[in-house]
């Protein structure tokens, strides 16, 4: 290929469209057809031409002039492209197509999308937090236990996986019971525990602190190594 054809090739453009439009059409209620005529709107667009006409369309398509009149028409009846004026330098008015709905329809899309997965996810996390309750205590929650965990959620707003993180510390401390769990979420929320990570270091700390303290003369008649845990019901 020459350098000629390359620099004319180069001054054809590019057309940029989002990733969104190409995997979401369908959720859309586009089909491929309509999309494709869309895409060719676009191009027209940003090559000068607004208001390309059905034949100039038909020509880069497959399907027929009239049928690519009877796509226009349902693409402005379905809110996708509109029909507006527009004034060209010398000041005289015509008609372009302007695209921004798609646009608007495409951004309102992914923010649904987005919102819907956010849903299922916080559904998910939900739901296995009371299995893991569940597995813990050996046994189904009680009505008033299932309370207390939509309390944690929704009124003090702490997070699953903190919720998960108390559980754990609970357990390792041996005092599984709702009470002692409501006291580490209660200090770990005062002291602005909002992390794994945060609630890994701040239980650290107290237990070392407990294990500075012992003595040495405890910790010789000890008949077995044990790792000291933080009560928190006594903070």
């Amino acid at each position: 290929m020459s350098k000629t054809s390359l620099l004319k090739w180069l001054k054809e453009g590019h057309l940029t469209i989002p990733a969104e439009l190409l995997t979401q059409y369908k959720d859309m209620n586009l089909n491929e057809q309509e999309l494709v005529l869309l895409l060719q709107v676009i191009s027209f667009n940003e090559n000068g031409n607004e208001f390309p006409t059905p034949f100039e369309l038909s020509s880069r398509m497959t399907i027929s002039v009239s049928d690519c009149t009877d796509i226009l028409r349902k693409l402005i009846q379905k809110g996708f492209i509109e029909i507006k004026e527009g004034h060209t330098g010398d000041g005289i008015l015509h008609e372009i197509y302007n695209i921004e709905p798609l646009w608007e329809k495409l951004i309102e899309h992914f923010l649904l999308r987005n919102k819907q997965e956010a849903v299922l996810v916080n559904q998910k996390n939900e739901t296995d937090l009371y299995t893991c309750f569940e597995q813990e205590f050996g046994r189904p929650l009680s009505p008033f236990e299932c309370e207390s965990l939509a309390m944690w959620m929704d009124d003090d707003h702490h997070d699953p996986h903190i919720i998960k993180a108390a559980l754990r510390e609970a357990v390792i401390s041996g005092k599984l019971n709702f009470r002692y769990i409501d006291r580490i979420l209660f200090e770990w929320k005062k002291n602005g525990i909002k992390t794994i990570e945060q609630a890994k270091s701040y239980g650290k700390k107290f237990r070392q602190h407990q294990s500075n303290n012992r003595t040495q003369n405890e910790e010789m008649n000890q008949t077995t190594k044990s790792v000291p845990f933080y009560n928190w019901l006594e903070q």
